[in-house]
């Protein structure tokens, strides 16, 4: 199974609905020029004129965000149509990110550079096999006191069916799940159709993958909310903050943390 030009495709799709979504509302993003969450600004307060590697970075509103803030962004992602508009919206926006088409695992050998971050978020760990290979990725482009940051949705969320009634999958890391839907999370009664195929791994799993390749975790934080809303039956208890109707804050929805090389 070619599960990276099957996510590839996925993406391709799933980018042509994102771009013109309200879930991404661009014309707002191009006024106001940031998407970040108050999650992971809080591990991002000293980026200005530091080096920043965004990786699987989809169109580019969090890597362009970041070059708003002061850093020196270079933005990847497997998806070319993805990379194609987040270049048109970079120049559009007269920000400097640059932006380079690679699947994670073959980024090394497309680039040298190091960074002094290393930086991916929400819906990005599950898309890769590997956790391992994945952190030796980001170890081999930070450099030496280097941090990656990294918010993602928990993997206790991966485990439930899409209406959030029963357990259907393992929260640890035994086989890819291979899915077809219909719609997508901006908008799921949009007639497209996609095949995926992801992975769901654990907090031990990624703690130790990073701790394996010379970046132990130094700090580390759960949340009872997920900042956007792309899950069925959620709802907004403040401004940006969903839950689950059916669980309220009884599930952990995403965790962030911050790695540091040695």
């Amino acid at each position: 199974m070619d599960y990276l030009k099957i996510n590839r495709e996925s993406w391709n799709k799933r980018t042509e609905v994102h771009y013109e979504s309200e879930f991404y509302d661009n014309e707002t993003f191009k006024k106001r020029g940031n998407s970040l969450n108050e999650i992971e600004m809080e591990f991002l307060t000293e980026i200005q004129g530091k080096k920043v590697l965004h990786l699987q970075c989809h169109f580019g509103q969090d890597s362009i965000s970041l070059s708003k803030l002061g850093a020196i962004v270079t933005g990847v992602d497997l998806s070319d149509l993805a990379i194609e508009k987040a270049q048109n919206l970079a120049k559009e926006m007269e920000v400097d990110t640059k932006f380079i088409c690679s699947d994670v695992y073959s980024f090394p050998q497309l680039h040298k550079e190091q960074y002094d971050y290393v930086f991916a978020s929400y819906g990005t760990v599950g898309w890769l096999p590997d956790s391992n290979q994945w952190a030796e990725v980001i170890s081999h482009f930070l450099k030496p006191g280097g941090k990656f940051v990294f918010a993602e949705f928990h993997p206790v969320v991966w485990m439930f069916d899409d209406a959030v009634d029963k357990v259907v999958y393992r929260y640890f890391n035994a086989e890819p799940i291979v899915e077809t839907d219909l719609g997508t999370y901006t908008d799921t009664k949009k007639e497209i159709k996609e095949t995926c195929v992801t992975w769901n791994h654990s907090l031990s799993e990624i703690f130790n993958s990073l701790k394996n390749n010379g970046l132990p975790v130094i700090e580390f934080r759960e949340y009872d909310y997920s900042p956007y809303n792309c899950f069925q039956e959620l709802e907004e208890f403040e401004p940006k903050k969903f839950r689950f109707k059916k669980h309220g804050d009884k599930l952990p929805m995403v965790y962030a943390l911050v790695a540091q090389k040695k």
